[in-house]
């Protein structure tokens, strides 16, 4: 019987093994082993972490070192893990849909020449996200997140020959650093104040912290929580997405399909909403801090949802929803409504890996076409593709009895019961934000499987086969392996709502893992109001939120099945706010501007200031012109005449002469 201890470091290492070998050894066995040897290594990583899940209900947790990797001055630096309800439940998320993402890429890869070197990615990505949520301290916490911002860098520039791809992970990986910043400032006010960097010790502290003052600005103090827990949220804002570090996230659609699963489902863009609700007796004494998080998370969620009403590219309408969701998840934060934004984040990671697989299906089906503009009919050739994307698409809206809806609901009435500064505003973005999901998720979903087939198809003798290549002919349902990964997906996104929404709402599910304060009452009116998850999905039609989202898939259906020439007029007629979206509010042309195309200036000025005139003209050239002239001048005596050189030694022994006199 293995111990729990040794259970905690398998659910780790065993990704990392199968990324080491398909890393290192792939090209020696071969492209079935290095699938074999990763999947391997994550099933036995899911298996490990359902354990530790069913261990902690039991109420048996784990806080504890394994070993030190660093003393300096009287510091520890510690690899160590916290188990408990709260990081369970992440390991085994993350673990089950890395598993669906393993198995789903043997079909979308198979044809790469990189096949081997993706799985050791994904695996090494896997392992990354698991140190980050299983961590103790903040020194493993900032490992995993730079770790995950490291591999994502790899995957999402995987294909190194396509020009856009370097682009977008050379802007992921520069966006992040500038939260990662933020996250590293934080860290280091934590330890300068602390004196540690534990969880427990640092919260066992927070009272004292919050008593407590800082001068950033000569004569100003400001309230050294409030700043701590702002500089962590940075971080948070560059991992997740959030306004205004959310530009990196729909461009890293470059990647292959199965890590824009992964990254934008349950990991990497995850890690920021886990980063906080662990933090939460920290942040839970700055209103201040709270405001801030639900402004941002509000503007997050409104304002990218627009943005995925005028997307073509199937997989960054999807993008873009993800950047909604984690909007809705980071006004939860700011409501205090933690344990809602983990649900969220947990259904969220079923049913958005779903849509993204679903869509690398359709692509596969397509011979790689990503515009939904040259797609639709595919219902009768994708049976299965077809309903699964249905169920993902019903779960993303909030469709009563889905996952999505006991959790996106269960956020919309924290944030209602939020008394802070900006929960209004915050209200009106996440109900506004329901009829906009709706949407766009189903103009997506109408122009995909519906309607007429806007694809071209051969003669009718080949309609359903494809050539020798594999190109050529009518859509077909793609195989099993990347079949099979959406059925398992689907059926959590229909039921695991319905089941956890009481636990965690009504009671107090994820127990010290999550702290709330007596003054931000969200969580307890909450579940003042809660009876049980079948009469919250009843009750549900007779809410605003319902009716918005029907409101969102009956307009959709209107304009894009019945009356298709109106998106067009419209787009003409509101063409100024269309052109708004389609630049993306003039985010990236500003950043390209103002921070790119600055440096690029002070870096000109400072190569023709710095660099040509004071290092070349006047030190290097300046000074062989000096020696230049003075030789020049010195050349003059040298003429040959004798009586030239006795005057010239009568004046240097006159000076020499003078000189010691003087002295």
């Amino acid at each position: 019987m293995i111990d729990m201890q040794t259970l905690y470091l398998i659910v780790p290492l065993a990704p990392l093994v199968g990324a080491v070998i398909a890393g290192l050894f792939g090209w020696l066995i071969g492209r079935t082993w290095s699938h074999r040897i990763t999947i391997l290594g994550v099933a036995v990583s899911c298996v490990a972490s359902y354990q530790v899940f069913q261990d902690v209900q039991l109420g048996h947790t784990f806080n504890g070192a394994i070993y030190t990797w660093l003393t300096s001055g009287g510091m520890n630096f510690e690899i160590g893990f916290l188990i408990d309800k709260l990081s369970a439940m992440m390991m085994l998320v993350v673990t089950f849909v890395s598993l669906m993402v393993h198995i789903y890429t043997i079909g979308y890869m198979s044809e790469d020449p990189g096949y081997q070197r993706f799985f050791s990615y994904i695996s090494l990505f896997t392992f990354s996200m698991l140190m980050l949520v299983m961590s103790n301290n903040f020194v493993q916490l900032f490992f995993g997140w730079e770790a995950v911002g490291l591999v994502s860098y790899l995957l999402i520039g995987f294909w190194y020959t396509k020009p856009t791809a370097i682009y977008a992970n050379l802007k992921a990986f520069l966006v992040n650093r500038v939260g990662d910043f933020g996250f590293l400032l934080g860290i280091g006010l934590v330890l300068a104040y602390t004196g540690s960097l534990d969880y427990t010790q640092v919260f066992g502290q927070a009272g004292a912290l919050a008593g407590q003052t800082i001068k950033l600005i000569p004569g100003q103090e400001w309230s050294l929580i409030t700043v701590i827990c702002i500089l962590l949220f940075i971080g948070a804002m560059g991992k997740s997405a959030q306004f205004p570090l959310h530009v990196w996230l729909p461009d890293s659609m470059e990647g292959p399909t199965p890590i824009s699963a992964l990254i934008h489902a349950a990991t990497m863009v995850t890690a920021g909403i886990f980063m906080v609700a662990r933090m939460s007796p920290l942040f839970e004494l700055s209103d201040t801090a709270l405001s801030f998080v639900m402004v941002i998370g509000a503007i997050t969620a409104l304002f990218m949802g627009f943005l995925g009403i005028i997307q073509n590219d199937i997989k960054r309408v999807v993008a873009y929803s993800t950047l909604s969701q984690l909007g809705y998840m980071t006004v939860a934060l700011g409501a205090s409504a933690y344990s809602v934004a983990i649900f969220h984040l947990m259904t969220h990671a079923f049913f958005k890996a779903l849509l993204f697989l679903a869509a690398g299906s359709v692509i596969i089906a397509m011979h790689h076409e990503q515009d939904i503009r040259y797609m639709g009919g595919l219902r009768k050739y994708m049976p299965i593709t077809w309903i699964t994307s249905l169920v993902g698409s019903l779960a993303l809206i909030g469709t009563p009895f889905f996952s999505g809806f006991y959790s996106k609901d269960s956020i919309i009435e924290a944030v209602g019961a939020s008394h802070l500064a900006g929960s209004g505003f915050a209200y009106f973005a996440v109900v506004a934000g329901v009829f906009v999901t709706a949407f766009y998720s189903f103009r997506m979903y109408f122009l995909v499987f519906h309607g007429k087939e806007r694809f071209p198809v051969q003669d009718k003798e080949h309609a359903h086969h494809d050539d020798e290549h594999g190109h050529g002919g009518a859509p077909h349902e793609t195989p099993w392996v990347v079949w099979l990964p959406l059925v398992l997906l689907a059926i959590p996104s229909v039921f695991i709502g319905y089941f956890t929404v009481g636990p965690i709402v009504d009671g107090n599910w994820f127990g010290n893992a999550i702290q709330a304060s007596e003054a931000h009452p969200a969580m307890k009116e909450l579940s003042e109001h809660f009876h049980d998850a079948w009469s919250m999905a009843t009750h549900s039609v007779s809410t605003l939120p319902f009716w918005l989202a029907l409101g969102g898939v009956v307009a959709a259906y209107l304009l894009y099945m019945v009356f298709t020439e109106w998106p067009a007029k419209i787009a003409a007629r509101f063409s100024i706010l269309y052109t708004i979206l389609e630049r993306k509010y003039g985010f990236d042309e500003f950043y390209s501007w103002f921070f790119a195309g600055g440096a690029r200036r002070i870096g000109s000025g400072l190569w023709k200031q710095g660099d040509e005139r004071v290092i070349d003209g006047w030190l290097v050239n300046g000074t062989a012109k000096l020696i230049g002239r003075f030789s020049g001048v010195v050349r003059q005596f040298q003429s040959g005449y004798i009586y030239h050189y006795a005057f010239a030694m009568l004046i240097g022994v006159f000076v020499l002469i003078t000189w010691f006199v003087k002295v």
